[in-house]
């Protein structure tokens, strides 16, 4: 092995030890990251588009996307040297192939984490949704009933109250006005 280091070039060393260790670190992340180890991120939170929920969204400059683009640049530097291109081709190629390469991870642990969000159920997603009611709703909140409401694609049985002068039967439209408490709505009839 050493006397494989021997014969290269500062330039072709560089680049080998760089896809090494790239390599290792990254393989590791990878393991991590499938067995759950994974969620105690290193990230470096340089550049985050927020997602349209106000969480984490894309993140560009990640631990994970940079040990991405080390690990292509150095094969690819590797492999851009045994075919004979010069330094400056070299250089340029690897950079291009080690930044696609931190995007497309990047994208991948988004994607990941989007798939493995909670699907808990935010009550101000239903605040204007028209739904059912389920259970009779006495007036002017004398009486708690539920009512039948799709909300962030699946049908849920909410409890809830209205204002109304008149109780509100099953089978009766209503829309959400607001959120009462944490897991009560209240509802207004929909005038026909």
């Amino acid at each position: 092995m050493k006397e494989f280091f021997e014969e290269m070039s500062a330039l072709e060393q560089t680049y080998w030890i760089i896809a090494l260790v790239g390599s290792i670190v990254f393989l590791i992340i990878f393991i991590l990251t499938f067995i759950g180890g994974g969620d105690a991120d290193m990230e470096a939170d340089a550049s985050d588009f927020e997602a349209d929920d106000g969480g984490v969204g894309f993140q560009f400059f990640t631990f994970k996307g940079i040990v991405a683009f080390f690990t292509i640049f150095g094969w690819s530097g590797v492999t851009c040297i045994d075919n004979g291109l010069s330094t400056t081709a070299t250089l340029i190629i690897s950079t291009i192939a080690g930044l696609i390469m931190m995007v497309l991870t990047s994208l991948l642990f988004y994607w990941m984490h989007k798939l493995s969000e909670s699907g808990t159920l935010k009550m101000k997603n239903a605040v204007g949704v028209i739904c059912e009611v389920y259970l009779p709703i006495g007036a002017k909140r004398s009486k708690m009933g539920k009512v039948q409401i799709k909300v962030q694609g699946s049908l849920r049985e909410l409890e809830a109250i209205t204002d109304e002068e008149e109780d509100l039967k099953t089978g009766t439209m209503v829309k959400v006005t607001e959120i009462v408490s944490a897991e009560i709505l209240l509802v207004e009839k929909i005038s026909k």
